[in-house]
């Protein structure tokens, strides 16, 4: 693991599930995005994680809790501090009940769903590659490879099946991961969909269409 990377937990277990219930810092979880892209042994750990959670919900019947109440289960798991005192719950029959109880007072959250849509984007000469994946209305971009010309910036665009033109999802910032809330209508099109990377001034298009060269596409693909 690169030496520059922050301090992670060595159980990759461990890792996974803190992944799955977004309990990492923002550097680690940016880390842990790429690694679920690059690593298929701990993809497969993340994916089992969110399969046991997601089962926590099943014979649970629905409620409604004050506005007390969640705020205080809200606070006690997801608003304290990193720490290895943070996660001791993981591995207790207590703290997979606090976990399903959270679900069910939660709308089941898009990140104990698997990826809808994944889109391999290349160059032609490979020097500028990226990965996307899409589950509800999130799409997480991962930069593997390139990034934008001197003096300029990358685009990304969405071509809807069908579509009059391609739809604008932002300027790519400089960092190696990337998520992106889609609105319900954009989400509503990916099915046939592809996106693209325009190469752009910065600040992106002046016009709200693609104005420098394509440097990349390729179609979302159903998983």
């Amino acid at each position: 693991m690169s030496a520059d990377l922050p301090e992670m937990p060595e159980d990759d277990d461990l890792m996974a599930a803190e992944y799955v219930l977004r309990l990492l810092s923002p550097d680690i979880e940016r880390a842990m995005d790429r690694r679920v892209i690059d690593d298929p042994g701990f993809a497969v750990r993340v994916r089992d994680w969110e399969a046991r959670f997601a089962s926590m919900t099943d014979e649970l019947g629905d409620m409604t809790p004050s506005r007390r109440t969640r705020r205080a289960l809200m606070d006690s798991i997801g608003g304290a501090p990193a720490s290895p005192a943070r996660r001791w719950w993981l591995g207790t029959g207590l703290g997979l009940a606090t976990v399903a109880a959270l679900l069910v007072i939660s709308p089941l959250p898009t990140l104990l769903r698997g990826p809808e849509f994944e889109a391999q984007i290349a160059s032609a000469d490979g020097t500028l590659r990226m990965n996307a994946t899409i589950t509800g209305a999130e799409l997480v971009l991962a930069r593997l490879e390139g990034g934008p010309r001197p003096g300029r910036a990358l685009e990304l665009w969405l071509i809807a099946d069908g579509a009059p033109a391609p739809v604008s999802l932002g300027v790519l910032p400089e960092a190696d991961s990337t998520r992106i809330a889609l609105t319900p209508a954009l989400a509503a099109q990916l099915t046939g969909a592809a996106l693209a990377v325009s190469d752009e001034p910065p600040g992106g298009s002046p016009t709200g269409a693609p104005t420098g060269e394509v440097l990349a596409a390729a179609p979302l693909v159903a998983l």
